[in-house]
């Protein structure tokens, strides 16, 4: 790229005379402009004639002709020139914002609402959404668990609602971390017989987060030992009180199996649904969002998408993500091929160049070349991330610099430990942090392992994880390094709280680093008389090293036992240094005997690392 400040001139011809700066022009409008746009592009948009616009590149010495696609940089620097500033916005953004400006209001119209179920594990989401389309899904499913994302369309009363039954709040909060909203309603199943279960709570706080309504369908009232009552209380304890006792939650006592209250469910749902006021505008070109995308042997590439707005037809070009393709055929959810498909509706489409990411936005464009245009700067842009990129997640480390720039108001934290009297009061002492700079939230807090779905979570809120005296399991280690999700081990409640007291200040000190070297399982006990207990274990990952600065801690259903040194290492009779992948070895812990089959001993190394700023 050539230069980007302002333009200097000579004071005159003599050789030593000094150049002077020709002052940019006060900025006088603000101009949009999409992603992938063209020199034309910006000539369009600040009116002004392409040469004269292809005068300011050369004289940049930027070689481009009016077809080439500018980075956001160079069209702010070249914008200025002409005494403008520029927002740039996503291409989809851009044709919405043009769709709505021409089209009319009398156009919008009253669409169905968009519902997804979510509860914990077997507390009856199929059977129910079964129930109500009175077909036999959750039979059909391995192990009668919902093993993909499912949109169906009911018809209730003359009017439609979609269903979206995920496996979980992780696919909800993926498609919710990839900027999709998609779900206007969520629908908490909860079993009378159950109550409140870890994975309820943690739908409510992803429900939460993305600020949808809740109603609560409180199902299998038709068991013996039910008891809505109960689940009403701790539903009330979470946030959620029942409009029967006061509060704002709709609440409906259903069952599935005896197909008990659902016509009032459905009534709720509505209801919820009418005061949200939901329109859309069938009249424009389409536009979703992708739910879930396959490769099939027969058809090729095959996306379940949701229109949320317009409709779409056959023979439609669309882009979704980094990937374009033309609508070759439609089907709807129960696999019947149709022509066109309105707001609110689930198709699945062929046609597709690639396969997009769940999440993505899909939609409808006329021009060909531009559509090509679009992929292919994405596509650039992706590829440019993935070859290291740097990461927009919000650390504590970066807190200080945002701070600074005055763009941080809110400091999300989710909170795991090992028990449930840490994990209420880190979550009570790290709330009452909040000061005039930054507002401590507390998106989730749990005990266990650090999950995938805590990761998730914390990928879609920009949230920080504090881990008291857990460790994440493997999936959600491998998602944290991807996404470049910061998470914080801790073992003593005031170290976290002058942690973040610290980076709310702007304070934080160099940071310590943790390096996994490897992990055994302990497959064995033996008893030395001068050793002690020797932990016979198999080497599962890296290396187990017993070096000057390798550290090591014993695991027993990820939670933390004991952190210290290997006092001995052996292969066989031999004393060694460090043992590889796939091999045995025995191994004793410093002052530390409590030794079970099954435990996972890991090492690590730890540095300090100075901030940079």
């Amino acid at each position: 790229m050539g230069r980007t400040g302002p333009r200097t001139v000579r004071r005159d011809d003599r050789p030593n005379a000094a150049p002077i700066q020709e002052p940019l022009p006060p900025v006088t409008k603000l101009i949009t402009l999409a992603e992938g746009m063209t020199v034309k592009d910006l000539a369009d948009k600040l009116e002004v004639k392409v040469k004269d616009l292809m005068k300011k590149i050369l004289d940049r010495r930027m070689m481009m002709t009016i077809n080439s696609t500018l980075d956001s940089d160079t069209a702010q620097v070249l914008a200025r020139d002409f005494g403008a500033e520029v927002l740039i916005r996503s291409f989809e953004e851009e044709l919405t914002e043009v769709e709505t400006e021409t089209s009319n209001p009398e156009d919008l119209s009253t669409r169905a609402p968009v519902v997804t179920i979510m509860g914990h594990v077997d507390h009856g989401k199929t059977t129910l959404l079964d129930a109500i389309r009175e077909t036999k899904i959750a039979e059909r499913e391995a192990g009668g668990i919902t093993q993909h994302i499912g949109a169906y369309s009911v018809d209730v009363n003359g009017r439609r609602v979609v269903f979206l039954d995920t496996p979980g709040h992780e696919a909800f909060t993926m498609m919710r971390a990839r900027g999709a909203k998609v779900t206007d309603i969520v629908v908490l199943v909860v079993a009378a017989d159950d109550g409140v279960m870890p994975q309820t709570k943690e739908a409510i706080d992803h429900a939460r987060a993305a600020n949808v309504p809740i109603v609560v369908a409180v199902n299998k009232i038709d068991k013996g030992d039910a008891n809505p009552e109960r689940v009403k209380r701790e539903l009330s304890d979470l946030g959620l009180m029942p409009e029967a006792w006061g509060g704002t939650t709709v609440t409906v006592e259903v069952s599935a199996r005896q197909r008990k209250n659902l016509d009032q469910l459905l009534e709720m749902i509505l209801l919820v649904a009418d005061l949200a006021d939901l329109k859309a505008n069938s009249k424009r070109r389409a536009m979703g969002t992708v739910l879930e995308a396959k490769l099939d042997r027969g058809r090729g590439p095959v996306a379940t998408v949701l229109v949320q707005d317009g409709t779409l037809s056959d023979g439609d070009l669309f882009i979704a993500g980094v990937v374009d393709g033309k609508v070759r055929a439609m089907f709807d959810h129960l696999g019947r091929k149709i022509k066109k498909a309105g707001p609110a509706t689930p198709v699945e489409v062929l046609g597709l160049s690639a396969l997009p990411q769940p999440g993505d936005t899909f939609q409808v464009i006329d021009d060909p070349a531009k559509a090509r245009q679009v992929v292919a700067y994405r596509q650039a842009q992706q590829k440019e991330k993935t070859l290291g990129g740097k990461s927009s997640r919000l650390t504590l480390e970066s807190l200080q610099q945002q701070m600074a720039e005055g763009g941080m108001k809110e400091l999300p934290l989710i909170i795991k430990a090992d028990v449930q009297g840490s994990s209420e009061v880190l979550a009570d002492t790290l709330a009452k942090l909040t000061d005039e700079r930054v507002k401590v939230r507390i998106i989730h807090a749990g005990v266990g392992a650090i999950n995938e779905s805590d990761v998730l979570l914390a990928t879609a809120s920009n949230a920080i994880i504090i881990g008291f005296n857990v460790r994440p399991d493997r999936n959600a280690a491998e998602v944290a390094e991807r996404e470049k999700v910061d998470i914080r081990h801790h073992s003593v409640i005031y170290h976290v709280t002058d942690e973040i007291k610290k980076g709310m200040a702007g304070l934080l000190e160099p940071t310590i680093k943790e390096t996994r070297l490897g992990a055994a399982e302990v497959r064995q006990m033996f008893k030395a008389p001068k050793a002690g207990t020797i932990a016979g274990c198999m080497v599962i990952e890296g290396r187990i090293a017993r070096s000057g600065e390798a550290q090591a801690r014993l695991l027993r259903d990820n939670v933390v036992v004991w952190t210290g040194k290997i006092s001995s290492l052996r292969r066989f009779k031999d004393d060694v240094s460090e043992v590889k992948s796939g091999m045995e070895c025995g191994i004793s812990l410093e002052r530390f005997n409590d030794v079970k089959v099954g435990d996972i001993i890991e090492v690590f190394s730890v540095e300090r690392i100075a901030q940079t700023v």
